[in-house]
């Protein structure tokens, strides 16, 4: 059973008008972060810092009225505006979870962004993920809009 826990797998992938360096520049940048990183919607607040070199860390702490949601992770790969890798410690995903954001132009400012995450401790939890990143998604789209 933890084998197959250790399995589950997403991908959730956006096209953005905006160029490539624009989109993941505000991976990096908290004060963007803080404007997109809001699964929960209008509802939701977040507070962000990090440390964004290979080995650094990152915190983002996601409020509603009702509850606090603290996420970290470490950054494991940084290719400027190509990909991204890190870390991902979440109530809902085991420890050694993995985050692989790619970002591709498919045209002159246009960014699509495949965000693939491995390693969650239930289907329900990696379900939950899918729509928390579609979510976050969907937020970076607004923000950069």
């Amino acid at each position: 059973m933890v084998d197959a826990i250790n399995e589950l797998e997403l991908t959730v992938s956006r096209k953005i008008t905006a160029p490539r360096q624009k989109v993941f520049d505000a991976w990096l940048s908290p004060r963007m972060m803080e404007k997109f990183m809001l699964p929960g919607g209008s509802d939701m607040t977040s507070k962000v810092t990090n440390d964004p070199v290979r080995g650094g860390r990152f915190s983002i702490l996601m409020k509603t009225a009702e509850k606090e949601i603290p996420h970290a992770g470490t950054y494991l790969e940084i290719d400027p505006h190509s990909r991204l890798a890190f870390t991902w410690e979440s109530p809902h995903s085991l420890d050694d979870s993995v985050v692989t954001i790619d970002f591709t132009e498919v045209e002159p400012g246009v960014t699509e962004i495949t965000l693939h995450q491995v390693k969650f401790r239930s289907e329900e939890a990696r379900d939950g993920h899918i729509g928390g990143w579609t979510a976050i998604l969907t937020a970076l789209e607004k923000t950069l809009g």
